[in-house]
């Protein structure tokens, strides 16, 4: 009896601290000693559904259980997996040295890939402050992205998107800006990368970066970062551009290549190499 009036009396003040229009906060689940690793609710998140077919016809299969490249990501992921888990590193940049060779394909694809792993989450931020593509090519509808944190100081609960993707979250869309090398070098943006890094210890971060050579809006984030990884494109990409890329970001950060369509060895469309 004394349990259900401490119980009513709980709920009587919720219901008079919140007012109608109050946004609902995250659910904390909290774990018995017996129990396996349990992923958040993301209550908080803006909710949106991405379109399966879309995303399939942009080339992001990861979401299909029986796609056949879903097993290279598998390898791809483990292998980040191995390089920063034992130096406590979380937040990786996917990059390339010019554009068209497949960097948000594999950021995209490799972030549904994290997300299948059983105890760690997943959030993708789309670092191209000129464009804002991720949420366009998976079919979500999106007002508001890293912009507007940046310049409007929203908050992040406003724009932090729930595709239906368990143990998933994106942040992509709103408006674009030129200037971006300077939001992407603030201090503003060096806080939350760090808040972001530290929030959560079984989360992995991907910031799908623009290209290293067409601009310094990857050189002002790199510094921000835990690591690095480059997608390269065979056939398409010459040595020299991938040289000339390297030589720009620092080498110590770098911890492997993508090679996207390859044409050689067990005939996938994606290799992965930590030495190029």
């Amino acid at each position: 009896m004394k349990l259900r009036k401490a119980l009513d009396k709980a709920k009587m003040t919720r219901q008079q601290g919140e007012s109608p229009g109050a946004k609902r906060r995250p659910v904390v689940i909290k774990k018995s000693p017996d129990q396996d690793w349990v992923p958040p609710v993301y209550s908080d998140s803006v909710q949106a559904k991405l379109d399966p077919l879309l995303a399939r016809k942009n080339r992001f299969v990861c979401t299909d259980q029986e796609a056949p490249e879903l097993d290279f990501y598998k390898v791809l992921r483990t292998k980040i997996q191995l390089a920063t888990r034992s130096k406590g590193w979380n937040t990786i940049m996917i990059t390339s040295p010019l554009a068209g060779e497949g960097k948000t394909t594999t950021s995209v694809n490799l972030a549904f890939t994290f997300a299948k792993a059983f105890n760690q989450t997943l959030l993708l931020v789309d670092c191209d402050l000129r464009r804002q593509n991720i949420h366009n090519v998976l079919g979500i509808k999106s007002t508001a992205g890293l912009v507007d944190y940046l310049v409007n100081q929203k908050p992040l609960s406003d724009f932090i998107i729930w595709p239906g993707i368990k143990k998933m979250t994106l942040i992509s869309g709103g408006r674009t800006i030129q200037n971006s090398a300077e939001l992407l070098g603030s201090e503003r943006m060096k806080a939350l990368v760090k808040e972001m890094k530290t929030r959560y210890p079984d989360r992995y971060i991907l910031f799908d970066a623009p290209p290293v050579l067409l601009g310094a809006d990857t050189l002002a984030l790199a510094s921000f970062v835990d690591c690095i990884v480059m997608v390269v494109f065979e056939g398409k990409t010459s040595m020299r551009e991938v040289k000339k890329a390297v030589d720009m970001l620092p080498k110590d950060k770098i911890i492997g290549f993508v090679v996207n369509r390859q044409r050689k060895g067990i005939g996938s469309k994606y290799g992965y190499y930590q030495n190029y």
